[in-house]
Formats: structure tokens, C-alpha cells, sequence
């Protein structure tokens, strides 16, 4: 059940964090939120009722971590330049949270897939700017989200019990 509400506008707030950082960190900044959503997702997974929720949820997880595995892969320090970044903005983790914090799962299932609306756009912004190595992987990357995103908006229409 919703909770009446207003959802927070992820674009709003990821806007702002991406400009933290150096435009060349940005994909890393991302893949950081990225394996913060596969928790999520996880976490949802081992909560719900019902095999084929549980299965489709642990698959948004997984796309989750195969975005940050593919972006990190193209960065050869991208595990010393996610540490500074971390280090630099060490309220990356609340901030996430607060965002999920004391709604109901409706409401998280639509945050959620608010994100990977915008997490697709957001690779695909990086992609028109990327060099030709990247770009194919930043476009395979917004693909993945919305193959997410059309996950919790499926289970949203489903009705949460």
C-alpha cells in the first residue's frame, strides 16, 4: 500500500551528486549506486513471498552488478578511484537510504524504478560523450536498467501484497 507520500525525484537528487565529482568519475560514481541497488534488490529477494518474485528480483540484482562490473572494467583503477569518491561524499550510503527510509514496499518498488529511468538516461547522457571504447557498454548499460525497471513497474502493477 502506498503511503500517500510524495516519491522523491531521483534526477533531483542524483543530479547534484554526480556533479561531486570529475566528470571522468561519474561512471564509477554510478557504478557505486549500482551495486548499492543490487543490495536493495537483494534484500527485497530475501523478504518476498513467492518463487517467481524472489527470481525476478534477484535478476534485477544481478543486472545490477553486471553494470558495475562492466564500468569498472573499463576504468584500470576504478577500485582506488570508487575508494576516494567514497571517501570524499562518506554520506553516499545515508543519503541512499534515506531515500527507501520508512516507506512502504510500494513506494520503494517505485523509487526504484523511477531510478533505473533515470539511471538509463543518465548512460545514455554518458554515452554521447564518451569515447568509442565506452559508449557500447554505456548504452548496454541503460538497456539493463530498463530491463529493471520494467521488472518493478511489472510487479507494481501486480498489485504488492
Amino acid at each position: 500500500m502506498a503511503s500517500g507520500r510524495e516519491l522523491p525525484n531521483i534526477a533531483d537528487i542524483l543530479g547534484p551528486v554526480l556533479e561531486r565529482v570529475l566528470r571522468e568519475q561519474r561512471p564509477l560514481l554510478m557504478a557505486i549506486a549500482e551495486r548499492m541497488a543490487a543490495d536493495r534488490h537483494r534484500e527485497w529477494a530475501g523478504a518476498v513471498e513467492g518463487e517467481s518474485r524472489r527470481s525476478d528480483l534477484v535478476a534485477c540484482a544481478n543486472r545490477e552488478e553486471e553494470i558495475a562490473g562492466r564500468v569498472e572494467a573499463l576504468y584500470p583503477e576504478s577500485a582506488a578511484v570508487q575508494a576516494d569518491i567514497l571517501a570524499k561524499n562518506p554520506d553516499l550510503a545515508e543519503l541512499n537510504r534515506a531515500i527507501f527510509a520508512d516507506r512502504p514496499l510500494a513506494d520503494q518498488y517505485a523509487i526504484q524504478a523511477q531510478g533505473e529511468r533515470v539511471g538509463a538516461s543518465t548512460w545514455r547522457a554518458l554515452a554521447e560523450q564518451a569515447d568509442p571504447s565506452a559508449r557500447q557498454t554505456f548504452l548496454d548499460c541503460a538497456e539493463l536498467e530498463e530491463q529493471s525497471a520494467a521488472v518493478l513497474e511489472s510487479i507494481l502493477g501486480d498489485s504488492i501484497p
